[in-house]
């Protein structure tokens, strides 16, 4: 048979094994290791009912899946995100976080709001929002993100920062951002319980009030922050103030804020931090922190300060 096709043996063989499988041919039982053709029409339609009843076993499954998905879906309360009530919802725990995001991402049509604190983001987090971001964008999504001007020393949040500018997401950068959080067609907005450990749990807040406060919040500080190109720390054009970095260095110092706290806040080393700071006070000629800031506001740098708000 080989020969009469111009194949290898090999070829032939696996032909014959196939064939067999589709029940074309069978074992001979006059001639032992031989096979013997089935008539096609018997063969072809034994063949076309295994694959009907294939195709209703499919079926079936796909119905239950179907079926099992729905009461899934009712056990967990995953109704309409645009319908929900005006309140707050409280998650805990990363899982729970995190698949409140991938619900709202995947239900909202218009606008998504960002902010980024803290400057390096985990690989994780990247990993995990860029199908999110993808997806959102290409159903014509605005996308907005606001992030730390120090994500430029991390060579991975830079990189994906970059990748949504490029892919029509809008990125601009500040010094300092107040918390994290995530507003979805400016009516849903997922913040942390507590901004410095964002990863203990997040509310979610629905309501008119609530909401639009964040949004303009997030629009203020959209307005003044800095697009992804600009070279971070950029002076002020009126040449002696302090560039937007070393601004917020001295308003948190300002307000009480310690060495390694203002770091945290502004996604920078605490020995960055440091130099900023000395750097600050020369300039200033100021002999102690409480000195400078007094200078700074005489200056015109700061606005005065009512209240200093030591963190521990």
């Amino acid at each position: 048979m080989a020969a009469a096709l111009g194949w290898t043996t090999g070829r032939a063989a696996a032909a014959m094994a196939e064939l067999e499988q589709l029940a074309l041919v069978r074992p001979s039982s006059e001639d032992p290791g031989q096979m013997r053709l089935i008539n096609p029409e018997l063969g072809l339609e034994a063949l076309l009912l295994r694959q009907e009843r294939e195709l209703l076993a499919r079926q079936e499954a796909m119905a239950a899946t179907r079926l099992s998905i729905t009461r899934m879906l009712a056990e967990y309360g995953e109704e309409d995100p645009g319908s929900e009530p005006a309140g707050a919802r409280q998650f805990m725990g990363m899982d729970a976080i995190g698949s409140q995001i991938e619900r709202y991402a995947h239900s909202c049509t218009s606008d998504i709001s960002v902010f980024a604190p803290r400057g390096a983001q985990t690989e994780e987090a990247l990993e995990s929002a860029r199908p999110l971001d993808r997806a959102a964008l290409s159903r014509g999504v605005r996308l907005r993100y606001v992030y730390l001007e120090s994500l430029r020393n991390d060579p991975a949040t830079l990189s994906y920062a970059q990748w949504l500018d490029e892919n029509g997401g809008h990125v601009r950068t500040v010094p300092h951002l107040p918390l994290r959080m995530i507003i979805y067609d400016r009516r849903t907005a997922i913040v942390p319980i507590d901004p410095e450990a964002a990863a203990k749990g997040v509310l979610i807040l629905n309501g008119t009030g609530v909401v639009t406060a964040l949004c303009t919040l997030f629009d203020q500080i959209w307005q003044r922050a800095e697009p992804l190109g600009t070279p971070a720390g950029r002076p002020r054009p009126d040449g002696d103030r302090p560039t937007s970095q070393e601004q917020a260095v001295l308003e948190l110092l300002v307000a009480g804020y310690t060495d390694e706290v203002v770091a945290r806040k502004l996604g920078i080393s605490v020995r960055t931090g440091r130099r900023i700071t000395a750097e600050l006070m020369n300039r200033l000629q100021a002999r102690s922190r409480f000195q400078a800031g007094a200078l700074a506001t005489a200056r015109g740098w700061l606005t005065p300060q009512a209240e200093a708000r030591p963190e521990p």
